[in-house]
């Protein structure tokens, strides 16, 4: 690999990032990160040895910057990049809800921007990035992104008008998952369950049904018929989940999510 790798910003995400080009085989001498705080910075430092640098620095160094800062600051951080980014170098952004559009009008004219949205399973390989080319990325850009974000989990290429829809679904998916998980082990505590137990008994449910989502090629339809039998205990607690409306409410819940990242895009946020 010849390819030089700055992560800007380097929160959860970031760190996610480069452990995973670690394991991948890129060289530590290949990467560079930026922190804000000094504390996180001799962490990432000691932790994998890949060098600190200023967000100026990375700029004028590395081959391909990846911009994991929150939305809010990314105009901030361009405004600090732009001086010093050069039109042929490779800018990947990470953050929620912002336009390539808003990235390339802030840069060198031509500089090539490609939009990732990854979820955070991506800190167990488990990601899943969608990504999306600007007006001047190309497919040799869209490549080294998926090289990058396929060392922690599974990319995926859409139109960039799709990236506000996969962010609804899969970049705040994991939570909703979460939420679910915490409701049901509420429920087995109500139903005298000990919290450990119930705890474990619906994370194991969550991982095997989602392996054999993943695995089998059924339709979740056919799979879900497969455990509801005529009359028994699963076709009741489905009565009581449409009687209460919640296909309903994850429906009007990503409609929700998908218009916030709308908002940010549009500076409303």
């Amino acid at each position: 690999m010849t390819q030089n790798v700055a992560v800007l910003g380097t929160g959860k995400i970031g760190e996610a990032l480069l452990s995973g080009m670690l394991r991948g085989g890129w060289s530590p001498s290949r990467l560079q990160f930026t922190a804000r705080r000094d504390e996180r910075a001799q962490e990432l430092h000691v932790r994998y040895g890949v060098e600190r640098v200023t967000n100026a620095e990375a700029a004028k160094t590395a081959d391909t910057l990846i911009l994991t800062v929150k939305p809010q600051d990314m105009g901030a951080l361009l405004d600090e990049l732009a001086p010093h980014v050069p039109a042929d170098k490779l800018v990947v952004s990470g953050a929620a809800g912002i336009p390539t559009t808003f990235l390339e009008e802030r840069l060198a004219a031509g500089t090539p921007v490609v939009r990732v949205m990854t979820n955070t399973p991506a800190l167990v390989d488990q990601g899943m990035s969608v990504i999306s080319a600007g007006t001047h990325a190309r497919e040799a850009h869209l490549e080294r992104a998926e090289e990058i974000f396929g060392g922690v989990g599974k990319t995926l290429r859409v139109p960039e008008a799709q990236q506000d829809a996969a962010t609804a679904l899969s970049g705040s998916g994991p939570a909703y998952f979460f939420y679910l998980v915490e409701a049901m082990t509420d429920a087995g505590i109500l139903l005298g369950l000990p919290r450990d137990k119930a705890h474990d008994l619906i994370v194991q449910a969550a991982v095997g049904a989602s392996t054999m989502l993943r695995d089998s090629g059924e339709h979740p339809v056919t799979l879900r018929e497969n455990v509801t039998s005529p009359g028994g205990t699963t076709i009741n607690a489905i009565r009581e989940l449409e009687n209460h409306g919640v296909r309903a409410a994850l429906l009007a819940a990503l409609e929700a999510a998908r218009d916030r990242s709308r908002e940010l895009a549009s500076g409303r946020g």
